[in-house]
């Protein structure tokens, strides 16, 4: 579980409803299944109407990414790069093909067994970068509904409180429950503004750092897998992979919690 997702989920509800129980409110009176319907079902309808019905299918799959997503350790992909170019001075390219079928990650060992099949390297760098072009342009259709759910939720929150005030309107005859039923109007604006940008957009967001994050890996493969094919000093490949990253990436994670522990 990624607990920053569920902290920042739960904390952006709680700060809204406690924000609003300091100021003498109700929590009931925030109820409104009318604005609910208007704002979350228009908004997944406008989402649906743009949307291939596969890209809509994958929705459950891509929430579970942002709720308990594990991005890899870069490190611990430099290091095993090193480890195959260490591998490659000493025995021989060849000697990288008992360790493809050791390896999960499909786009690593795709990348290996070019190098190790004798590919030409600027042919191995094409195909690489195309698939990684294809993996980025797979993921930003996955956060696309999410992005446009936090578009027209407003829109819809607001189209709510037209129809709200509309109604409003047509009975004012009826001046004692003017008050109230202006009220509920306005539920659906918040309905429609609190969800885009405590659920929709932030969610966006975290994925949009997971691509970030799954990008940068598949970079450090590429440049690694083709100074490997160069033969180049391993200890030379760790600086030049470790370039990639903040000063603070530099060191393994398990590394840094034992040192933080030691502390």
């Amino acid at each position: 579980m990624d607990i920053t997702t569920v902290i920042g989920l739960v904390l952006g509800l709680v700060a809204l409803g406690g924000g609003f129980l300091l100021e003498g409110g109700h929590l009931t009176a925030l109820l409104s299944p009318t604005a609910a319907i208007i704002v979350f079902g228009g908004t997944f309808g406008a989402v649906a109407l743009g949307a291939p019905l596969e890209e809509l299918k994958k929705i459950p799959q891509v929430l579970k990414i942002a709720f308990t997503y594990k991005p890899k350790d870069p490190m611990e992909t430099i290091d095993e790069l090193v480890s195959l170019a260490t591998t490659a001075r000493r025995e021989g390219i060849l000697a990288l093909e008992e360790r493809i079928e050791t390896y999960d990650d499909e786009f690593f060992k795709n990348g290996v067994r070019l190098v190790v099949d004798g590919v030409d390297p600027d042919l191995v760098r094409s195909i690489l970068e195309t698939e990684l072009a294809f993996i980025e342009s797979r993921h930003e259709k996955a956060v696309q509904p999410f992005d446009q759910a936090g578009g027209f939720a407003p829109t819809m929150g607001i189209i709510g409180t037209v129809m709200g005030l509309v109604h409003v309107l047509g009975s004012l005859s009826d001046v004692s429950n003017l008050g109230p039923q202006i009220a509920t109007a306005f539920i659906a604006t918040l309905y429609g503004v609190a969800s885009a940008n405590v659920i929709y957009l932030p969610l966006a967001t975290k994925l949009k750092n997971r691509t970030k994050q799954e990008v940068l890996i598949r970079e450090l493969m590429i440049e690694g897998i083709l100074s490997i094919q160069a033969g180049e000093n391993p200890n030379i490949l760790g600086q030049k992979l470790k370039a990639f990253l903040a000063p603070n990436l530099r060191v393994p994670k398990a590394e840094a919690g034992e040192a933080n522990v030691e502390a």
